[in-house]
């Protein structure tokens, strides 16, 4: 009895474990294909790439049409906001230069004419220690009490001439007074370079002091 059961005992366990191999087998399949679809698709879960929130993680061939347009109009963008820094840079670089740190610049020319009158004895005897000699602009209503912009024109006549017109305020331990400038730049000038046309200050009690004159043989004469 023995000996005719051992070989069906056998043959059922050969069965168990069969099924067994084919389930673990299904189940590898299935978790095979599970993990492949979600690696096929990695983009299934982005969000929509727009021109707001693009910030260029994306491929661009993993990316719709859309949002190809999308990145593109960004750039586009972007592209157009640098150039137009640039050129607010250039702006504010050449404004500063021909302002400012030019040679010919109003500053300097303001500059300029300020030690001519420091330095000139007539002007020390009517407004008195040049160290102590300040010069100014326009008085203003602005809260800021140093805002005291030059009052200054340039303009160009008939001929090409430009004219620097200038006047700004002196105030020193004596005195105070007034400057007036007037110089010009002639186009056929190799130097192109302003020249001084008058500069003179006005003192209360004082007569007119010239300091440049260019229609008087001695420009550096004080008026008598």
């Amino acid at each position: 009895m023995k000996l005719a059961t051992l070989p069906v005992a056998v043959r059922h366990v050969s069965v168990l474990s069969g099924s067994k191999s084919l389930g673990a087998l299904a189940s590898r399949h299935y978790s095979t294909q599970t993990s492949s679809s979600k690696s096929a698709n990695p983009s299934s879960k982005r969000r929509a790439v727009t021109p707001f929130n693009d910030d260029g993680r994306v491929n661009w061939t993993d990316l719709s049409r859309g949002e190809k347009a999308a990145r593109a109009t960004q750039q586009t963008f972007n592209f157009g906001f640098i150039l137009a820094g640039l050129g607010l840079t250039g702006a504010v670089v050449y404004l500063l230069f021909t302002e400012v740190f030019s040679p010919d610049s109003r500053v300097a020319n303001f500059s300029r004419a300020v030690d001519l009158i420091k330095k000139d004895t007539a002007c020390q005897a009517a407004l008195g220690d040049p160290k102590k000699i300040l010069a100014h602009g326009e008085e203003t209503y602005s809260r800021w009490k140093r805002s005291r912009p030059i009052a200054s024109t340039i303009s160009q006549d008939r001929f090409g001439v430009e004219h620097l017109k200038m006047h700004f305020y002196l105030q020193g331990p004596l005195n105070s007074g007034i400057a007036h400038l007037h110089m010009t730049r002639h186009p056929n000038h190799g130097d192109g370079d302003f020249e001084y046309k008058y500069l003179f200050v006005d003192v209360r009690g004082h007569q007119r002091i010239y300091l440049k004159n260019a229609d008087d043989d001695n420009p550096f004469g004080s008026e008598a």
